[in-house]
């Protein structure tokens, strides 16, 4: 059975872990692009992209697994969350080592 306010909360926590890991992304690539990095790995892409555990096709199989699941709403977020969280953070990291 669905909780509305555990939902609520685990919700609240997985946007903010999304901001966590948009705006990790957008800084480095404005850092990357103030200081002229290059890379020819990206091809002619607009934005330096730095990897991380939750990428595009993570996030496409969380949602997918949200509708399939809706019951398990609450400990997927908690748990993507906190990937998003690594995400950000190993982000973080490897700018400081590029920027470095």
């Amino acid at each position: 059975m669905a909780d509305p306010v555990n939902n609520a909360v685990a919700a609240a926590f997985l946007v903010f872990s999304f901001m966590g890991t948009g705006s990790s992304f957008l800084a480095f690539a404005i850092m990357a692009e103030k200081r002229e990095i290059r890379s020819l790995d990206y091809g002619s892409k607009s934005l330096f992209y730095i990897g991380g555990l939750a990428e595009g096709a993570e996030t496409i199989g969380f949602y997918i697994f949200i509708c399939l699941f809706p019951n398990h709403f609450a400990i997927a977020a908690w748990l993507f969350g906190t990937i998003c969280w690594i995400t950000t953070c190993t982000r973080l990291y490897a700018g400081y080592r590029t920027l470095k």
